[in-house]
């Protein structure tokens, strides 16, 4: 006698179906943002942290960083350190230990499939960077920030082009390392980016290394930023640097990314 797999909770029937395609990826994505915001670790990395270095530079070591308020200048290159650090730092840990795990492999084979589960991830970066935006805009107005209103929609802009550049960083990276190695470069890498990066100190004010930042991810992201909060506009050169490291980025994640 065959028994009645439909009367056993949460089996599969010959009838059953998967949920649409746009439905998995928000279950995806709704779930990667709850464990984000719900992890210490990361709300230290993408908030406390880049929340610290705006109220430093601006109260506690206020610098020359250029023309402009102080605040004006550092309120859009941090917003531009917490995409890095989410897109960026955040990816690329998490989804190296996923992979460690064989939970990145898991996930690729089931009717989620490799590409939804990649837009799930993004869209929970995308969910992470507005709660960052809310928390660092709202504290950076609290501390005097005007900026330009044309610039928001320009800046926005600008910040969602900065997350597919580091996104696609923060996974080749977590794709290529063990897990181990990846948790030590990605930390290492943003600070050496916020420091020397050009991401919060304008790379004009960095000397003879100015032109190397200015190259850089980060600096093209940072300038790009700033550009567009306080003066409204887009810096089309530093788009373009964007561009160029998130094409780059994509076709090597094609190329050398390991699902295990």
């Amino acid at each position: 006698m065959t028994p009645d797999l439909s009367l056993v909770p949460g089996s599969l029937t010959p009838d059953s179906r998967p949920a649409p395609r746009w439905r998995r990826v928000l279950s995806q994505a709704r779930f990667d943002a709850t464990v984000w915001l719900a992890n210490g670790e990361q709300l230290l990395l993408t908030l406390v942290l880049p929340a610290l270095v705006m109220v430093g530079l601006t109260r506690w070591l206020p610098l020359d960083l250029g023309p402009g308020a102080t605040i004006d200048v550092v309120t859009p290159g941090v917003l531009a350190l917490a995409v890095m650090s989410t897109a960026f730092t955040g990816q690329a840990i998490g989804t190296a230990f996923d992979r460690r795990q064989g939970a990145l492999r898991l996930l690729s084979t089931t009717p989620l499939g490799p590409d939804g589960l990649a837009l799930g991830r993004v869209l929970a970066v995308v969910v992470v960077e507005a709660v960052q935006a809310v928390v660092l805009g709202g504290l950076g107005l609290a501390l005097g920030w005007r900026p330009d209103p044309v610039g928001c929609l320009v800046g926005a802009a600008v910040l969602v082009l900065g997350t597919a550049a580091f996104v696609a960083l923060g996974l080749l990276l977590a794709g290529t390392l063990r897990s181990e190695a990846v948790l030590a470069a990605a930390n290492l890498v943003w600070v050496l980016l916020l420091v020397g990066g050009g991401v919060v100190v304008p790379a004009s004010r960095l000397g003879g290394f100015g032109p190397v930042a200015a190259a850089l991810p980060s600096g093209a992201l940072g300038t790009a930023a700033r550009t567009a909060f306080q003066d409204g506009r887009l810096d089309l050169a530093a788009v373009g640097v964007l561009l160029v490291w998130t094409l780059l980025a994509l076709a090597a994640l094609r190329r050398w990314f390991r699902w295990d």
